[in-house]
């Protein structure tokens, strides 16, 4: 299990990030490679010279590194190649109508492509219908979230939830 922790751009201003990110790591026994920084392409683009060199760090730790929404903002493909990613999260604006609309599905399958060939992991966000589910894994995804799966909860009601699917398996 990885628990994906989004950062917004005043939590790099400080430049301690990987430092408080050791710091919980340690404190919580949690190892770094179930723990994944997500990050959009709107911080990147307001504050790249802040973010890319924690970013280093955390990955070098073992820390995954996602790119949240991608393909919804003005970034260029160039920060695939210069950020320490490990995971593409297809934004939900491109998953709601993949069986209906060629050009979302176009979409969809060109980021599973290039996602692959950047060795880089792949999950699709928003997936709410089976056939949505089924038209990703044909296309190669391996991991969604949405509400097909579970809907947002309190810490309490996570707690039960991964219970209920542990002794369900």
């Amino acid at each position: 299990l990885v628990m994906g922790v989004n950062l917004f751009g005043a939590q790099f201003q400080s430049g301690q990030l990987a430092k408080d990110v050791m710091n919980v790591l340690e404190a919580t026994s949690l190892p770094p490679d179930a723990l994944e920084i997500e990050i959009t392409e709107n911080i990147i683009l307001a504050h790249d010279e802040l973010v890319l060199e924690p970013l280093r760090a955390l990955h070098q730790l073992g820390v995954g590194i996602a790119f949240d929404d991608f393909g919804t903002g003005y970034a260029s493909l160039s920060l695939l190649k210069r950020y320490p990613l490990t995971r593409l999260k297809i934004d939900r604006s491109f998953v709601t109508d993949i069986c209906n609309d060629e050009a979302d599905a176009a979409i969809v399958k060109a980021v599973i492509f290039l996602a692959d060939k950047l060795k880089l992991q792949v999950i699709a966000e928003g997936v709410e219908t089976i056939e949505q589910r089924d038209f990703l894994q044909r296309c190669g995804c391996k991991e969604v979230q949405g509400y097909l799966y579970g809907k947002p909860m309190a810490v309490a009601d996570l707690e039960n939830f991964i219970q209920q699917k542990l002794f369900s398996v």
